[in-house]
């Protein structure tokens, strides 16, 4: 368990937002709510991921309240739910209020079930709010009433604020810049990702079910102390693995057949996201090979050309070509390599972008993929190629999918893998497979 410096981490957070925050202002962020998965059950629950990113606080029914006085000074408030034995017997543990003060940095926190009635005088005479709308109803609802409240008290010298912003382009952007304390979490959500991928490499045989392949990956998430995925895991045998987001993960392995697995790790909020594509057998045909050496020169060739100043979008342009080369040599694409690129005749095998931005959430927060890349941005690199069995090409290409996925930190001289520790050279991946 990595356990860095959580208040310096959490104040220089909150004081970056004030700093773009106008004088006389209030911020809100509110918890994500539970969401029943049948009848009376419910998901396991995972925290807004901009309220974690001020508050590192795990529960429902929470609002944090970042204060912007006239005089640049600051006040934090937290709205949480009260202590309450019964309820924690059944459902477990509750911060509180006192321990609130101590653990979130709070100024003053306050019942969730009051929040009716305070937040109306946190924002009475301040000039602007700082609300991500139409994120939560309640939410919504929450700041909908303390508006109506002071407007309506305007006899009583009630003043309610005159400017709704919404934080998101802000907070979002800060999100893009990993800090050292994020890094040291990233880097392990990916050396716990990049271990499940090896295993299950080494634990792949023909006729396993695609399930028990992912039991494997969960199960070293879990080892590790990484309870979740960051998003469903994808292992899919054969044509299976032309599926870009297949999860049913129900059918038998093939021998002859590839399997491709997209999987990643959450660890303390943080996500990895890494794919492999091996050979259920452990030995790639010349076909296989031949798909996959394109794909793995592609990838290699965007990482050479990540670094400040470029763009997911310039550098995709460069990989199109790439590949584009490699099946006209093929035989698997026919006619002029200029004209294919301009007619897009590529995106029957290649149909999705090269990566996304990666951190809190798996498909980061952020600007586009035309946005020029800085150090301290982390993203994804995943070429891949996808020849279904309907394809009108050589029957010995049919039914290979093919994606090779690593995660980068942007730094002031180019990238660095955080991903590495997972094999993808074809070679290295048989004899990994042969151990």
């Amino acid at each position: 368990m990595i356990k860095p410096n959580i208040k310096t981490e959490l104040l220089a957070r909150r004081e970056k937002l004030l700093a773009q925050m106008k004088p006389n202002s209030v911020a809100l962020f509110f918890a994500s709510p539970e969401v029943v998965r049948s009848n009376d059950t419910h998901y396991p629950y995972r925290q807004n991921s901009d309220f974690w990113y001020f508050t590192f606080f795990a529960e429902p029914e929470a609002v944090l309240a970042i204060i912007k006085q006239e005089d640049n000074s600051c006040r934090y408030v937290l709205f949480n739910r009260k202590k309450d034995p019964v309820a924690e017997t059944w459902t477990g543990y509750r911060l509180g209020q006192q321990a609130a003060l101590e653990t979130i940095f709070v100024d003053e926190a306050y019942l969730f079930d009051e929040i009716s009635t305070v937040l109306p005088d946190l924002l009475n005479g301040k000039t602007a709010i700082y609300h991500a709308d139409q994120q939560y109803d309640y939410a919504d609802q929450l700041v909908k009433q303390a508006l109506t409240t002071l407007r309506q008290g305007a006899r009583l010298n009630l003043s309610a604020p005159t400017t709704l912003i919404d934080w998101r382009p802000v907070v979002h952007e800060m999100r893009m810049f990993k800090s050292d304390f994020e890094m040291a979490i990233l880097r392990e959500a990916c050396k716990i990702s990049a271990q499940a991928h090896v295993r299950a490499m080494q634990k792949c045989k023909p006729l396993m079910y695609e399930y028990q392949l992912e039991a494997e990956i969960l199960h070293e998430f879990a080892r590790h102390g990484a309870r979740w995925p960051s998003y469903n895991t994808i292992v899919g045998g054969g044509n299976n693995g032309c599926i870009l987001h297949y999860e049913n993960n129900s059918e038998p392995l093939n021998t002859g057949d590839l399997v491709l697995i997209d999987a990643g790790c959450e660890y303390q909020y943080y996500a990895g996201d890494i794919t492999r594509t091996f050979p259920i057998n452990g030995k790639f045909s010349q076909a296989q090979r031949e798909i996959y050496d394109i794909v793995l020169a592609s990838q290699y060739q965007a990482i050479k050309l990540f670094k400040p100043g470029t763009s997911i979008q310039e550098v995709n342009q460069k990989v199109v070509r790439t590949m584009v080369e490699g099946l006209v040599k093929l035989g698997i694409m026919q006619g002029d390599v200029e004209t294919l690129i301009a007619d897009k005749a590529y995106s029957t095998y290649y149909m999705h972008g090269l990566g996304h931005w990666l951190g809190m959430d798996v498909h980061d927060v952020g600007s586009g993929r035309d946005r020029l890349l800085e150090p301290g941005m982390v993203l994804t690199v995943e070429p891949g190629l996808y020849i279904n069995q309907d394809s009108d090409v050589p029957d010995r290409y049919k039914g290979i999918g093919i994606r090779i996925e690593d995660n980068i930190l942007i730094t002031q001289s180019g990238n660095q893998v955080l991903t590495s520790d997972v094999p993808k050279d074809p070679d290295e991946i048989e004899k990994l497979m042969r151990t």
